[in-house]
């Protein structure tokens, strides 16, 4: 997944960007709530991590903007504010979940497991392609011969593909997922990354859609 993390604290926002990097998602990093609508503005995320108290504005009219302008991403908030009112006022503003600071690094990356499983229409974390079993939450995959190891970049891609059941992913949006990976994304990435992934998952297993991007064929 693409993430935008908006938390001005420089040590929990750099050890919850390197949290969900090693968990193998794109991450972009904002410190203020004008940084994060340019960032929205302009790159399609998949989740956001908000916190609410930022130096230049609230994180809460910021999310309360993103759902005015019909923006569906997912948001989870990341605040000190502990009371009740204050957790209702950022459910009711349109978050998707609320946890309190501090907070164990790991219980985020389930969190966001389950926030974007449920998005995507898949709340359980495992899943059957054909011969292939998978364990999103573990970021698992078994077949017939044994474990299938994908790279964290080859990851990026085939969960951008499953969280798409049955729909045509652009190669737009496959490229969205590595940007944040410290890479130049040439203009023949995406097809060496589908090349990889089809000669580890079956060559039948993703379809091209000439002109449209890939599909995912879960039978």
């Amino acid at each position: 997944m693409r993430i935008l993390l908006v938390e001005d604290d420089p040590g929990l926002g750099g050890a919850i960007r390197d949290q969900i990097s090693a968990e193998g998602h794109a991450a972009d990093w904002m410190t203020g709530v004008e940084d994060a609508l340019a960032s929205v503005a302009t790159t399609a995320y998949d989740l956001v991590l908000l916190d609410l108290n930022l130096p230049d504005g609230s994180g809460l009219d910021f999310l309360r903007g993103l759902r005015a302008r019909k923006e569906t991403m997912p948001v989870i908030i990341l605040t000190a504010r502990d009371r009740v009112t204050e957790r209702i006022a950022g459910l009711n503003a349109g978050a998707d979940d609320y946890m309190v600071k501090p907070f164990d690094l790991s219980e985020l990356s389930a969190r966001i497991g389950a926030v974007s499983r449920r998005y995507a229409g898949n709340p359980s974390p495992r899943l059957a392609l054909g011969p292939l079993e998978v364990d999103i939450a573990d970021r698992r995959i078994d077949g017939p011969e044994g474990e299938v190891t994908l790279s964290q970049r080859e990851w990026a891609i085939f969960e951008a593909l499953v969280k798409r059941p049955g729909s045509v992913v652009s190669k737009t949006q496959l490229e969205e997922t590595l940007y944040a990976f410290d890479a130049e994304v040439e203009s023949n990435t995406i097809e060496v990354y589908v090349s990889r992934l089809r000669k580890k998952l079956g060559r039948d297993r993703i379809e091209t859609r000439r002109g449209m991007g890939y599909r995912l064929v879960r039978e």
